[in-house]
């Protein structure tokens, strides 16, 4: 069992926070592997990840609000998306160098469950969580800005994805929303691949193909707005 360092001054001074109450940010560190006896789960970090999944959305759509006063709901909810989304609290986990003090026992260890980025992101959020219950709103909203303030003013993932684009493009000229139509599955059922085609009245159709049908919606919307020079920076 690899346990949580003996001294978390270490990890505070990267957090920006001392607690008064450790017994928080212990149980946030403590990955349901490491846990013995009965009921693991709530030993365990995941009753904070929760709660910390709902304090960090909270405290990030406040921010954004006060950031962005002229954005709209849309926008607004999709850069809340991108600000709490998995990739974005595994790359904070790191600037807050999570990953060396989570308590995980010795097979998690040993598969390198330290750098998984599932564990760093819900890690991240039980600790948000456990600054919450221990020093209150303010002091998690002041964690919140020290790791999220940079990300939300220049946010590095496109806001929309490819069929959010042709829609709200085929909506701004009056037509309908696209239809999307299966053309083809291949490939064996344990990689299959699936040939997706866009349609819009008036204007030529266009296809993809991609791993599963969201993934060759995806790109056959992205080939369509290509096409149509219709510039995104989106992602397929």
């Amino acid at each position: 069992m690899n346990s949580v360092g003996s001294d978390l001054s270490a990890l505070e001074a990267h957090l920006g926070y001392t607690f008064a109450d450790r017994s928080f940010i212990e149980l946030a560190l403590t990955h349901i592997s490491v846990v013995k006896g009965d009921a693991p789960r709530v030993r365990s970090y995941q009753r904070l990840e929760f709660l910390g999944d709902h304090v960090l959305g909270s405290i990030v759509s406040h921010m954004l609000y006060a950031a962005f006063p002229q954005a709209e709901e849309g926008e607004l909810s999709r850069r809340l998306a991108d600000l709490v989304r998995e990739e974005a609290c595994a790359e904070v986990a790191e600037d807050m160098n999570i990953g060396a003090f989570i308590r995980l026992g010795n097979g998690e260890t040993q598969s390198g469950a330290r750098s998984r980025r599932t564990i760093l992101a819900d890690v991240t959020e039980a600790v948000v969580a456990a600054v919450y219950l221990d020093g209150g709103y303010e002091a998690a909203h002041a964690l919140v800005e020290r790791f999220w303030r940079a990300r939300l003013l220049a946010p590095r993932r496109p806001l929309r994805d490819a069929k959010t684009h042709l829609q709200e493009w085929a909506q701004a000229r009056g037509l309908p929303p696209p239809s999307y139509r299966d053309v083809e599955r291949s490939g064996p059922d344990h990689a299959p691949s699936f040939r997706v085609r866009v349609e819009l009245p008036g204007l030529a159709s266009a296809e993809a193909i991609g791993s599963s049908k969201q993934a060759a919606q995806k790109a056959a919307a992205a080939a369509f707005l290509a096409r149509e020079g219709v510039p995104t920076g989106s992602e397929a």
